[in-house]
């Protein structure tokens, strides 16, 4: 098996959310505690930070190629060509949290989730495509990655505290959900599921935070691969590039190597000739 590579290393206290912009052909990511956000072309093998300022817990690509950045109390921005603009300025009910992690739905609808606070839990969001926003569920602690199942039936969702990654019924015409179902439970003691994908055969693939690896698993839950990196907390993943089989990694800790690694905090890339599915495109008003 290919031994994961680092091709952008800094040092970040907790890269999350790595991105596929498919009309630019480069991976863009989020240094969630500092407020830092970093893009890498392939086909130069260079990077470099494109955003400082509040903390970015979500990153979802528009039809129109901007980004939409999913930020701070709530706040939803589009960032274009170094410029941002405020879409929702924040959410009263979040001013305290975050959204963490987003995934673009086959109509172009944005669900993303705010993180628990004390005795706040989080809430997960759907932006839909006129603008507006709904609160989808409540009562989650960190809701996490999120992927549809191939027939667009199921939208699979983590809950990372409580160590499950949950299967609902999704209705694509009006983007609700209803009917939550337990696939995956994480032993205690083994990390806890972070961010996750669905590759083209229809198999979930989770970012284990504390587990020191990625896991690939069959659509009913069963564990079929594991992959070890050098690095505690293995926090997303993203499928790219041309015929999406390369797989980017981000990983958290780098602010303290001797304890989470060394390769915390890194962004590593490897290509299993496993084919990923490309993310939908966002189309909501901007």
């Amino acid at each position: 098996m290919e031994t994961p590579k680092i091709i952008a290393d800094y040092h970040c206290h907790n890269a999350e959310v790595p991105t596929w912009h498919p009309m630019e052909k480069r991976l863009y990511w989020s240094d969630i505690p500092t407020g830092r956000v970093f893009r890498y072309d392939p086909a130069t093998a260079s990077h470099e930070q494109i955003y400082a300022g509040d903390s970015v817990g979500a990153i979802a690509v528009h039809e129109d190629g901007s980004l939409l950045f999913f930020m701070a109390k709530g706040a939803i921005a589009r960032w274009q060509n170094g410029t941002l603009t405020p879409i929702i300025p924040e959410i009263p009910a979040e001013r305290e949290t975050r959204f963490n992690d987003c995934i673009v739905d086959p109509a172009g609808r944005v669900f993303s989730g705010t993180m628990e606070k004390g005795k706040h839990l989080g809430s997960l969001y759907r932006l839909n495509t006129d603008g507006t926003l709904t609160q989808v569920l409540e009562n989650l602690q960190i809701p996490n990655g999120m992927g549809f199942t191939l027939d667009r039936k199921h939208l699979y969702l983590t809950d990372s505290p409580k160590r499950k990654i949950y299967r609902f019924a999704y209705d694509v015409s009006t983007g609700n959900i209803s009917d939550r179902q337990v696939v995956i439970t994480i032993p205690e003691k083994k990390g806890v599921p972070d961010g996750m994908t669905i590759d083209a055969e229809g198999y979930i693939w989770s970012a284990r935070w504390d587990g020191h690896h990625l896991f690939r698993y069959s659509p009913d839950g069963t564990e079929v691969l594991r992959i070890p990196f050098p690095a505690k907390k293995v926090s997303a993943l993203t499928f790219g590039g041309e015929d999406y089989t390369d797989i980017y990694v981000t990983t958290a800790g780098g602010d303290n190597r001797a304890k989470e690694g060394k390769g915390a905090g890194a962004v590593f890339h490897l290509n299993l000739g496993i084919r990923g599915m490309p993310e939908f495109l966002a189309k909501t008003a901007v």
